[in-house]
């Protein structure tokens, strides 16, 4: 695909879409940011927006907020998808999540939708540590989560924006499902551990039950549609379903995936994890 042919970018200031706009940009490649402050508005709960968003776009990087497992996402896709197909768009490549049913009917979709199309399944994103939901945490010294002794092979989210830059710009990724994990599984109080390491600070990961985690995040002043959310996925991600790698970055990009243990260095660097402190 020629990279002088518009491509839109949903969720441009999110952990992935914001990289895969950025890596665009570097290579040249005509984009249009969205969300919802951009110049031309994207906004998945407002459908007005979708179609002045899609003038003159080629490829789409599909990126639902806040996840494909909510209620809303089947139709929405569904929507935005056939706009796609009568404006002109010539490839979609959509974020999903591994080991989710309502993420594979949004898949199916895209599938058939007469388009080229990638699907990019990701486990859960290293990020999620420093740029993300458990950053407070770890600020605090806890990291107190429902996740027991489930194993997750943690990926990167560079990885997921190289792969996705990938399909978005390159042949031979039509059709493709990429799965995306880590080099490795491991528990979340292993990664809680590499975190320490990295950083020098003395965390504890403790494990709790998905009702105190609920608590504890309704008590925090989250909205109750995130809550739920985070329940699902504690809930049903780490039974074991997603416990086993896959070779995804390697069959996209040629080469392996990022390590945990590299990220943790790097996020450490840059002071994220390095405790504010209090003045009186």
């Amino acid at each position: 695909m020629e990279t002088s042919q518009t491509i839109l970018v949903q969720a441009a200031n999110g952990k992935t879409g914001r990289r895969v706009a950025d890596r665009l940009e570097r290579l040249g490649a005509p984009i249009r940011r969205g969300s919802r402050n951009a110049e031309i508005p994207f906004d998945w709960d407002d459908p007005t927006t979708w179609l002045p968003a899609l003038k003159e776009v080629q490829a789409v990087y599909m990126v639902y907020t806040p996840d494909l497992a909510v209620s809303s996402a089947f139709e929405a896709i569904r929507s935005f998808t056939q706009l796609a197909v009568q404006t002109g768009v010539r490839r979609l490549v959509l974020l999903s999540g591994r080991g989710e049913e309502e993420a594979r009917r949004c898949e199916r979709i895209v599938q058939e939708s007469g388009l080229e199309w990638t699907i990019v399944r990701a486990s859960w994103f290293n990020q999620n540590f420093d740029e993300g939901e458990f950053l407070d945490l770890v600020l605090a010294g806890e990291i107190a989560l429902p996740a027991g002794s489930a194993q997750e092979p943690f990926v990167d989210v560079e990885d997921i924006a190289e792969v996705a830059v990938a399909a978005l710009t390159q042949e031979g990724h039509a059709g493709q499902v990429y799965e995306l994990t880590g080099p490795r599984l491991m528990t979340f109080a292993q990664a809680v551990s590499e975190i320490a390491d990295a950083s020098g600070r003395n965390l504890r990961y403790a494990d709790i039950s998905v009702q105190e985690f609920s608590r504890s995040l309704s008590e925090a002043g989250l909205p109750q549609a995130h809550i739920q959310l985070l329940e699902y996925l504690f809930h049903n991600l780490l039974d074991g379903r997603n416990a086993h790698l896959c070779d995804g970055v390697r069959r996209a990009l040629g080469k392996p995936p990022r390590d945990f243990r590299d990220y943790a260095r790097k996020a450490a660097a840059t002071g994220v994890w390095n405790p504010v402190e209090q003045t009186v």
